[in-house]
This record gives structure tokens, sequence and C-alpha cells, in this order.
């Protein structure tokens, strides 16, 4: 039987017993202290096509993202949402345009010199490309850049940037040439208003749009910095994208990127205009791929951590 002295403080100094079924309680939890594994800390997470398709379906599942709508309403409080879930600093630009609410979302983290990632979150009022005289759902032609920006504001590590790195969610893109409505009015109007809320000047902007056709096919656009692609392209050729990423020029576009190289800000447009299903009632989800998102999520992932 083993004792041991307790120095209790009983009469006498006297000891007192273990019983057996204590110590061999003790005797267990210490072998399970010495054998419990060493949890290794989590690996950084890495930019998720199939994550990102699930915000497609999500916005889609909001039905038609108007400007005006309950729906792009909705659409525009699950951005802010998830980007606040995800620790991200918000902001908003609010504004009418002809007689209809226009709202942009910024989000930001990070220190240093400013980047800005951007997409729209509107989709067209009609399609006008068929004679079904209904509205575009939007899955590819503005889901899947939403999809992207949110599924890198979760895995994106903004410290090993070395920027701040901003978010930008514009709206009242896609309504051009319809009711009098111009194109671009989201991002025209973030662009014009820059700087007046103390906020820092951009080395750059990167502006994704419809890059989730599953047969993605991303020309160099002829109003982006030429400089700029090429460092993206290049990085996209280094990950294994070259099939995707294509070193050709093919169109000159009037989109989102277009306000900020007018600012002198060096500007990207990476988009892929011959989705067969733009400005129809057929941009649904099913002509999104998971792949297609990894691609351009992945390289935007890669370039960013990687800059000096």
């Amino acid at each position: 039987m083993v004792h041991r002295d307790m120095g209790s403080g009983l009469p006498g100094g006297h000891s007192i017993q273990m019983k057996p079924i204590l110590l061999w309680l003790a005797l267990l939890a210490l072998v399970a202290g010495c054998l419990r594994p060493t949890l290794a800390p989590e690996p950084a997470a890495h930019f998720n096509g199939d994550k990102a398709y699930t915000w497609v379906t999500q916005q889609c599942d909001l039905g038609y993202r108007i400007p005006g709508t309950e729906a792009h309403r909705r659409a525009g409080d699950l951005i802010v949402e998830t980007l606040r879930s995800l620790g991200w600093t918000i902001g908003e630009q609010t504004f009418t345009y002809q007689g209809t609410p226009v709202r942009n979302i910024l989000a930001w983290q990070g220190s240093g010199p400013a980047i800005l990632l951007g997409a729209h979150y509107d989709t067209r009022p009609l399609a006008d490309r068929e004679p079904a005289n209904q509205p575009v759902l939007g899955a590819n032609d503005g889901a899947s850049g939403v999809a992207v920006l949110l599924e890198l504001a979760r895995t994106l590590d903004v410290a090993r940037t070395g920027h701040t790195v901003y978010l930008a969610f514009f709206d009242a893109e896609d309504s051009g040439d319809l009711n009098g409505w111009p194109w671009i009015v989201g991002s025209t109007y973030m662009a014009d208003h820059w700087g007046n809320n103390g906020e820092p000047t951009l080395d750059a902007a990167i502006i994704i749009d419809m890059i989730g056709d599953a047969d993605l096919n991303i020309y160099l656009e002829r109003n982006s910095d030429p400089h700029l692609s090429a460092a993206l392209w290049d990085t996209a050729g280094q990950l294994g994208f070259s099939e995707v990423f294509i070193t050709e020029y093919r169109y000159a576009i009037l989109d989102d990127h277009l306000p900020f190289t007018q600012r002198g800000i060096p500007a990207v447009d990476i988009i892929d205009f011959d989705y067969p299903y733009w400005h129809t009632t057929h941009d649904t989800p099913d002509k999104v791929s998971p792949d297609s998102l990894t691609a351009v999520g992945r390289t935007l992932e890669t370039w960013l951590e990687g800059k000096d």
C-alpha cells in the first residue's frame, strides 16, 4: 500500500491513506494527458471554387437583383452581413439615380498602399438579346464576380499582401441603354467620389465580370493597363491557368474599370465576353463552373499575397 504524507495539519502530523481507486484514476489521467495528441495549427485557407459557387446560387435564389427591387436590397444585405461576419470594415455609398435608390458597398482590411477589387451585384432588367421580354437572373453576369470577392474575403491573407485591400460591390452597372440609363452608374459614382471620405490613393483597381462561364476564356482587354494585365496573366500561367487566361487581345470593353482608368489609376478588366448566354434568360447557375471561379480566385489570391 502506498502512503503519502499530506502535511494536512492533522493532530500529531499523522499521514492519511490514499484509496487504491483514487490512485488508479490519477495514474490514468496522467497517462491520458501524455498520450493526448498535440493539435497542429489549421492550414491557411485557400480559395475554394465550390464554396464560391454556393454564393452564386444564394444570390440567384433571391431572384432578379434589379435596382430598386426587394431582391436587390436583400442581395446587398447578404453581401454586407457576410463581409461583416468575416471581419471586414464596411462602408456604403447611397444615392438616387433617375428616382431609383443606388447602393455601392465597400469593404476593407489591411494597411499600406491601397488596391481595389470590384464586381457589380445588380442584374439586367431585360434580356434584350432575345424576344423573351423577361429580366436576367445573372448567374454569371453579376453573381460570379460577387461570389469570387466573397470567397476572397474569407481566404485572403491580407497581412501578406502588404496593402490595404478594398472590395467594391458596384450597383447599377447593368441597366445601360434601357429606359434612358447609361452603363456603369455605380462605379462611376465611386470613382468620382473616391477620397472624399479619406480613402487613400489607389495603386490599382481590378474588376472581375462574367468570370464563371463553364467554358472560360479570358482575353486581354484593350482598355486595361498593360503592365498590370501582364502581371496577372503571368500569375495565372504559373498556376496552370494559361488555357483560361489567354495572352491575346480581343475586345475593348466599357466596364467598371473605365472610371478608374480615367482618373489615372492602373485598372484591369478580367472578363470573358464570349459568354453565349449574356443578357439572356439562360444566364442561370447551371452555366457557371466552380473550376472557373477557382481559376480567377486563385490567380487574384496568389498575385495579392505574393506582392512585396
